[in-house]
């Protein structure tokens, strides 16, 4: 079964150590499950908390590998590559890339074409098992590899499919980076809570739970973010009084700019198609 195979994981940071801790939690099995982190201090902590087994590197360890997760920063995504590459014999495991940036032909590339690649974009929320990911295969990713790269992402959040991998810049701008949008929003309504009279834990308390019980509304009911705030939204009312504000002061033309320069730059970070 696809609940047994053998997933690595290159790097053991936050975003590894949230995906094994999610698969865990999901019922994965431990013995299925290795952790490949360089850092002495760091792979000791995985272990401790996870208690699976871990690795310096992927030499010698690679056998009967269905999934490498490489949960490393780009800058450092080429070595990583060489060692996997120098490592493989017989194995042709499904390699899932959370590397912001790197397109999956060029990973595919990297390895001389012996590996199907799926790229995914995930978000910080993934830490405390609220993730938003987008994934993307390359054309030789079979469904059943499609359907384990799903259950490691679902394993701490939401995950959607493209079929367009430029489309991830998209996500990028939207989900990726979108986390920071709403910490701004926040930040900047608790502040100005506390400067109309509010002390720092009570504007903390009540914005935060705002958003929170905003999102639960969409995500619950079902309804549209639209027709949620039409419902809030009295003719005459206070609340209409401060929407008009946001519309006055062109906060969607704001927003879309801000949108589009995160796409871009994503775009640019990439650098050209091959």
């Amino acid at each position: 079964m696809a609940e047994d195979q053998k997933i690595i994981f290159v790097g053991c940071g936050n975003m590894g150590g949230s995906l094994i801790g999610g698969l865990i939690a999901n019922g994965y099995p431990v013995a299925s499950l290795f952790g490949v982190e360089p850092d002495g201090n760091q792979r000791r902590r995985v272990e401790t908390e996870f208690n699976i087994q871990t690795g310096a590197g992927i030499a010698g360890n690679i056998t009967g590998a269905a999934v490498i997760v490489l949960a490393v920063k780009p800058q450092i995504l080429p070595a990583v590559l060489a060692g996997i590459r120098a490592a493989l014999k017989t194995e042709r495991p499904l390699i899932v890339s959370i590397a912001a940036g790197i397109r999956a032909d060029t990973i595919a590339k990297q390895l001389d074409g012996l590996c199907p690649v799926v790229r995914v974009m995930p978000n910080t929320p993934a830490l405390v098992r609220a993730g938003a990911a987008a994934l993307y295969a390359a054309g030789d990713v079979t469904a059943t590899q499609r359907q384990l790269a799903t259950r490691i992402m679902q394993a701490v959040g939401v995950a959607v499919w493209l079929d367009d991998e430029s489309l991830l810049d998209t996500v990028t701008a939207v989900s990726g980076s979108g986390p920071a949008y709403f910490f701004l929003i926040i930040e900047l309504l608790g502040k100005i809570a506390v400067d109309m009279g509010l002390d720092r834990e009570q504007a903390r308390m009540l914005t935060i739970e705002t958003a929170l019980g905003a999102a639960r509304m969409l995500k619950e009911t079902g309804m549209d973010a639209a027709t949620l705030r039409q419902q809030v939204t009295s003719p005459g009312g206070t609340t209409e009084q401060a929407i008009q504000v946001f519309r006055d002061g062109g906060l969607e033309q704001l927003l879309r700019r801000a949108l589009t320069a995160c796409h871009a730059r994503s775009v640019e970070l990439a650098g050209p198609v091959e």
